[in-house]
């Protein structure tokens, strides 16, 4: 093998196994999750749709302000079929989502009467956490402590930002219209003066 050939060989290897283009080889929606029924759900069925994905939890102190701003966020965005938010119950951090699934759907809509997808109940961070999951974290560069991180993901299933859960959903909001406009859907805010609340940001 000459010099020349050999260098080229060492350098397709370099781009084939390099960080950039493993990361690049699965995208979010190449995934497939359990919905709260167990089912499997195809991610690919999102695609050119925005996702805001966020890890819930019933019993933390971030639990109302959160749920009531998705659902908010859901109805002002989600008309055109452009946007979703998409919720992941997990009981990783401080034990607080206990609960069955279906204890935790029937906690969500007799309390906030959701408009958004909830999915099975996962583990997000760890050695069992769910892949889908596994690789906002790995796009991001960005592992939850907590409940309620926020991962705003484009039509393609790349992940443009992620938030942890002081940062509200007001706080936030800008970003994901920016998103949803970018995908082709409505930006027109039906937000009331007093915006979505959810916590105060970092």
């Amino acid at each position: 093998m000459s010099c020349g050939s050999f260098l080229v060989s060492i350098l397709f290897a370099c781009l084939l196994f390099s960080p950039l283009s493993l990361a690049a080889q699965k995208l979010f929606y190449d995934f497939d999750v359990k919905d709260f029924e167990g089912e499997t759900f195809h991610l690919s069925s999102l695609k050119g749709t925005v996702s805001l994905v966020v890890n819930v939890a019933s019993q933390c102190g971030y639990t109302d302000g959160h749920y009531k701003a998705l659902t908010k966020l859901q109805q002002s965005l989600g008309g055109k079929g452009k946007f979703q938010v998409l919720a992941f119950p997990c009981n990783q951090f401080g034990q607080q989502e206990p609960g069955s699934i279906e204890e935790i759907m029937q906690f969500a809509q007799e309390s906030y009467n959701i408009n958004f997808k909830i999915f099975d109940k996962i583990d997000v961070t760890g050695p069992e956490a769910d892949p889908a999951f596994a690789n906002l974290i790995e796009q991001s560069g960005k592992a939850p402590n907590w409940n309620f991180w926020k991962y705003l993901v484009n039509g393609e299933g790349v992940v443009l930002h992620a938030w942890g859960p002081r940062y509200s959903v007001d706080a936030i909001f800008d970003d994901v219209m920016r998103a949803v406009g970018q995908a082709g859907g409505s930006v027109e805010s039906t937000l009331g003066e007093k915006g979505f609340g959810a916590g105060e940001e970092l």
